[in-house]
């Protein structure tokens, strides 16, 4: 089984300078992966990334969203990125090869459209669809619940939520260093980004989906 998340860039045509989302987007695909085989971009803001950690797939999607939501806003007077991302994570079997994950096929790449299309349709920016029906339900609610605070996130609190899924042993200390901001201001971004509640997420979703792989 495979995981694969299928995304586009929300509102990328109202930035002037593309390549202010894309050249770090593709820098963090490159890390996990060749393009065209295990990642791609196609017609312009859309993009496919097979992800072959089952178990990371989650938070390799919490850190697109992250890296979309740390792009600077076109009104510089604005806290929030003048784009977003929408996620879908489809999880299943890999019944075709291509050279291209464009030509790929199987029941991780129906799901990933799948629940792509459902997400444009209900206006929510991160979604799964596995073959496990009762997961998907539970996963879905926490993931939608978790929509309410990252679609909000400012520049800032998507700046620090990356470090903390790069480097989650790190210190509020230490990140404080990094941000070159005092451990009190760390605090704070923390708990308006609510990192223990995103964190919380991904644990469980991750307990769960090695629990369902046995």
């Amino acid at each position: 089984m495979v995981a694969v998340i299928a995304g586009d860039i929300i509102a990328s045509r109202k930035m002037v300078n593309q390549d202010k989302w894309l050249l770090p987007l593709k820098a963090l695909l490159s890390t996990w992966g060749d393009s065209p085989k295990d990642w791609k971009l196609d017609r312009g803001d859309f993009f496919q990334v097979e992800i072959k950690n089952i178990e990371d797939v989650l938070i390799n999607a919490l850190e697109i969203k992250a890296l979309i939501k740390k792009i600077a806003p076109i009104d510089e007077r604005k806290k929030i990125s003048t784009i977003d991302v929408r996620l879908a994570i489809g999880i299943g079997e890999k019944t075709y090869a291509g050279e291209s994950i464009s030509e790929s096929n199987g029941p991780a790449f129906i799901h990933s459209g799948e629940k792509f299309d459902l997400l444009k349709k209900g206006n929510t920016t991160l979604g799964i669809k596995t073959p496990w029906k009762d997961f998907d339900e539970e996963m879905n609610l926490y993931l939608k619940l978790a929509g309410t605070f990252m679609d909000k996130w400012s520049v800032s609190s998507a700046e620090l939520v990356q470090i903390v899924l790069n480097s989650p042993n790190t210190t509020q200390e230490e990140i404080g260093k990094q941000l070159g901001i005092q451990q009190s201001g760390v605090s704070r971004r923390w708990n308006r980004a609510h990192v223990d509640e995103l964190l919380s997420v991904e644990k469980i979703f991750r307990k769960k989906i090695n629990t369902l792989l046995k």
